[in-house]
């Protein structure tokens, strides 16, 4: 059997026993025949199984980087990869061709972009004057309140949104955030916090205990995209950048606590990290920032 019979019954089986989509079996035997006709050229002729369970992790990387020097991105890559681990696994199964060293090749990854934060005056022009959108009262307060939480405390929009009137902290008591993977951590709140809450309470149309903290026009939890409505809004008139999102204000918060001499174990406990590693992103913002102030600045740059 040559690789491009298996290729055929491959496709044969994941679209009659898989019952994959035909769009799905179209794109794998894209991604196989490629991977095929590299090997073609790589070996100096068309592969058998005998070839195909023969090939060696060298091989196989030798592929991805035939793909990469010919302008496949990472998540191309990624995607032929798994469609070649499904073709060699099929061929364990039904033809008895067991080859390892697939499965020791690493899938290609895309380097996480790095956080986006707003300048300081930005983020807290956001806080503060976000309320001119709206010509309600209580609409003010919410708003006003809602963005104050998300940039002072660096909460998840969808932190913020759940939090109920019960869980606004009395005095000087920090405020329990419940974060991914029902996580609790414990979160400072700034005296402007406090009092942008205090005045949204203060209009809050039913504030009980269980009542959500923040209400929408019916009188439900508000829905994250109303705030998001409002931030796209308020960014449109006042000339911010498209990244200006309520997300960016959690990076704004982190970034901005880095710029002023926190520690990344800190920062990572108010943020609600499970890894340090995603918090010493923050560490390559300041480092942009610093290298901008450095062109902008020295005269030899």
């Amino acid at each position: 059997m040559t690789g491009e019979d298996a290729r055929a019954a491959f496709l044969a089986w994941f679209a009659a026993e898989r019952r994959a989509a035909p769009l799905t079996v179209e794109a794998y035997g894209s991604d196989l025949a490629q991977f095929l006709g590299f090997l073609t050229q790589h070996l100096g002729g068309e592969p058998d199984l005998a070839a195909l369970g023969a090939l060696r992790q060298a091989d196989f990387r030798a592929w991805l980087a035939a793909m990469a020097a010919d302008g496949s991105g990472t998540a191309t890559r990624a995607r032929h990869l798994s469609a070649v681990r499904s073709f060699f696994r099929w061929l364990a199964r039904r033809q008895g061709v067991d080859n390892p060293a697939v499965r020791l090749i690493a899938t290609p990854r895309s380097k996480r972009p790095v956080p986006r934060a707003l300048p300081p005056p930005q983020a807290r022009g956001v806080a503060e004057d976000v309320a001119e959108l709206s010509d309600d009262a209580a609409i003010q307060a919410r708003d006003t309140a809602l963005f104050t939480l998300l940039y002072g405390c660096g909460l998840r929009i969808a932190e913020a949104l759940s939090l109920d009137v019960r869980d606004v902290p009395r005095a000087d008591a920090p405020l329990r955030v419940l974060g991914k993977g029902s996580k609790e951590r414990i979160v400072p709140v700034l005296p402007a916090v406090r009092e942008a809450i205090a005045a949204w309470l203060r209009l809050h149309p039913n504030p009980v205990s269980d009542a959500p903290l923040f209400l929408g026009a019916r009188g439900k939890r508000l829905d994250p995209g109303v705030a998001q409505r409002t931030m796209r809004i308020y960014r449109q008139q006042n000339g911010l950048p498209e990244h200006a999102t309520p997300h960016a204000l959690r990076h704004s918060f982190a970034t901005h606590l880095l710029a002023g001499g926190a520690d990344l174990r800190s920062i990572q406990e108010l943020l609600g990290h499970a890894s340090l590693s995603t918090t010493q992103r923050y560490t390559s913002v300041d480092e942009a920032h610093l290298l901008e102030v450095w062109r902008k600045a020295h005269p030899r740059a």
